[in-house]
């Protein structure tokens, strides 16, 4: 819709992040906000109140990425391990206390889309993304559009009977176990001290980050055997500060795990940051009004 304007929102299990993004793709405004995790109520009201805020008169669309399962049938989201959301018809939701046309995606899918459009998978047709933050994160680019389904790469098992995952996920051994940022700290505290954080693990370029590296890679692996992707892209906080000290021990495990012809696809960096979400949830806003 020539014009238009829309806002996108990464829900992040920390923060809020929203951006206002013009007819040309171009971010003129963002707002961060904390993420409210005392009710789901609350963070709701977050939500609104920051697009309000935004909010222009040439905004035509929201488009929201929440770390959570998304059913596309219904827009609801079936439930989100790090913050308060579940069972919730959210697109409807949204729509209500909004009036507006309202986008939901996974927040890794929205960023995958994101890298795909305008960052690192730019000019290919096959990525996987996987996010490293408060969890672990993912998303699908195949035939050059979003696979839109549940896309919970975090939760792959890829240690049998392992470590506990986190918040709400009753699993064991799944990479968010020990790829995340928390998994990080827990690591740091473990071979620095009881006060040390992931922050410093990467600002030592510490050698116990292989570990994670190797785990990491172990995924990816699995990732390429069931998607044969051109391209593996690894984003979020924790992935983009820790990527050159991760992409040795990972690329060493994939070629371990990945089968033949899939060995040597390329594991990047995610181009777009912090701001692959928010952009991407702007993008698929866009497309549903197109």
């Amino acid at each position: 819709m020539a014009g238009a304007h829309v806002i996108g929102v990464d829900l992040g299990g920390t923060k809020i992040h929203a951006g206002l993004v013009d007819a040309d793709g171009h971010v003129e405004r963002t707002l961060d906000r904390p993420t409210p995790t005392e009710s789901q109520e609350a963070l709701l009201a977050a939500l609104v109140e920051i697009v309000r805020e935004l909010r222009t008169p040439e905004v035509q669309a929201v488009g929201i990425g929440v770390p959570a399962r998304v059913d596309q049938r219904t827009g609801g989201v079936l439930g989100a391990v790090n913050i308060p959301l579940s069972d919730l018809n959210f697109r409807a939701e949204m729509r209500e206390w909004l009036g507006l046309p309202v986008s939901v995606d996974n927040d890794a899918s929205a960023a995958a889309l994101a890298e795909h459009r305008v960052g690192a998978g730019r000019g290919r047709s096959e990525l996987v993304l996987l996010t490293l933050g408060t969890g672990v994160g993912g998303g699908v680019v195949t035939g050059g559009r979003l696979y839109r389904g549940w896309t919970e790469l975090g939760h792959l098992v890829i240690v049998q009977g392992g470590d506990p995952c986190q918040g709400a996920c009753p699993g064991h051994g799944h990479v968010e176990s020990y790829c995340s940022g928390g998994a990080a700290d827990r690591l740091a505290r473990r071979v620095l001290g009881p006060d040390a954080t992931a922050h410093d693990l990467v600002e030592q370029r510490h050698p116990a980050l292989a570990e994670i590296g190797a785990h990491l890679g172990t995924a990816i692996g699995s990732a390429v055997n069931a998607f044969g992707p051109e391209v593996v892209v690894v984003g979020g906080g924790f992935g983009v500060a820790a990527f050159e000290l991760l992409v040795g021990p990972a690329r060493e495990a994939m070629r371990n795990e990945a089968l033949p012809g899939g060995e040597e696809i390329p594991i990047e960096r995610a181009q777009l940051g912090l701001e692959a979400g928010m952009i991407g949830a702007a993008l698929a806003a866009r497309d549903a009004l197109e």
